[in-house]
């Protein structure tokens, strides 16, 4: 089997519908005034913008075998190899309400698939298969109902075991055993890594203080997303501050994971922090103007990237 540049693993992805409702407001009544379905889940996302970026990339994780074809229908359009597994039932869907007037977007999410013990197995075998000395593997999103918080750990090992580079995107439980097997690159949000270092990150300051306590775990980038406010990065000789260019947001859906495409295509490319910096806080940004995965407009995408302010926290 010829091994992929980069793999993606998503445990819980979802058909992602997004309603566009100028004026939402709970409670009333609310009229869409534009509809689109996409595969989605945060794996998925972060594939889409690496193909979009000319990197050969191979999806896989789980999918509900009843309602697989729009996730496969998007992976030969954009030339993503499929290897997910398939299982029982359908893959959830998450309804995204997006206020063009405000520029918010309200999620609601559906319980997702609830893979076996021989899934798992099966993933496993297959991530096996495709891992090789010097290859970049993104673990990325939550973990199904059922499926224990040492999952991300567990695959961590086995890919560093075997030369692997690892790109970690998720909270909470799964976040914090995944800590213990020290992920090469992590990418929490200011949110999530609040909730674990136990206090609120106040400052930029703060957040640096906090990403440079996961490098004591062996992790060697930590990328902590702020929204509008940018993105700290930290590793151990700099930690820099980058701050986006002022845009129109259209939906916040995806960002963070157009950020980790960005960070995963600059390490490919061998770029300094700061260039990476600029790189990966440009596709957030470029994430935010429009609804739905990728990064098609690559001269958009680019302008961006030169407007992008860096500025050293140390």
């Amino acid at each position: 089997m010829s091994k992929p540049r980069v793999v993606t693993v998503t445990l819980n992805p979802a058909i992602d519908q997004t309603l566009s409702i100028p004026g939402f407001a709970a409670g009333r009544v609310n009229r869409v005034a534009e509809s689109r379905s996409d595969a989605g889940g945060k794996g998925v996302n972060v594939a889409c913008c690496l193909a979009d970026l000319g990197v050969e990339v191979t999806a896989t994780g789980f999918l509900g075998a009843e309602n697989a074809d729009i996730f496969e229908a998007s992976f030969t359009h954009r030339g993503i190899a499929d290897l997910f597994v398939r299982v029982l039932g359908r893959t959830r869907v998450g309804i995204k309400i997006v206020d063009d007037r405000t520029g918010q977007t309200t999620d609601i999410n559906f319980p997702g698939l609830a893979p076996e013990a021989e899934d798992l197995v099966e993933l496993f075998e297959r991530i096996f298969l495709l891992v090789e000395p010097g290859g970049w593997f993104v673990l990325s999103g939550s973990v199904p109902a059922g499926t224990p918080d040492v999952i991300y750990a567990r695959m961590i090992e086995l890919l560093q075991d075997r030369g692997g580079h690892v790109v970690l995107d998720t909270s909470g439980g799964p976040l914090r055993e995944a800590l213990t097997s020290g992920p090469e690159v992590v990418k929490p949000n200011i949110e999530e890594l609040g909730e674990l270092v136990g206090r609120t990150l106040a400052t930029p300051a703060d957040v640096r203080a906090a990403g440079e306590s996961l490098l004591e775990r062996g992790v060697r980038l930590v990328v902590v997303s702020m929204g509008g406010d940018g993105a700290v990065f930290v590793d151990r000789e700099q930690a820099l501050l980058a701050r986006p260019p002022k845009v129109q947001v259209r939906s916040t859906v995806g960002a963070g994971d157009a950020m980790v495409g960005g960070i995963v295509h600059a390490k490919l490319q061998g770029m300094a922090l700061a260039d990476l910096a600029r790189f990966a806080t440009a596709s957030g940004a470029y994430a935010v103007t429009r609804v739905g995965p990728g990064i098609e407009d690559r001269d958009s995408h680019r302008k961006l990237i030169e407007q992008v302010e860096i500025e050293d926290l140390k």
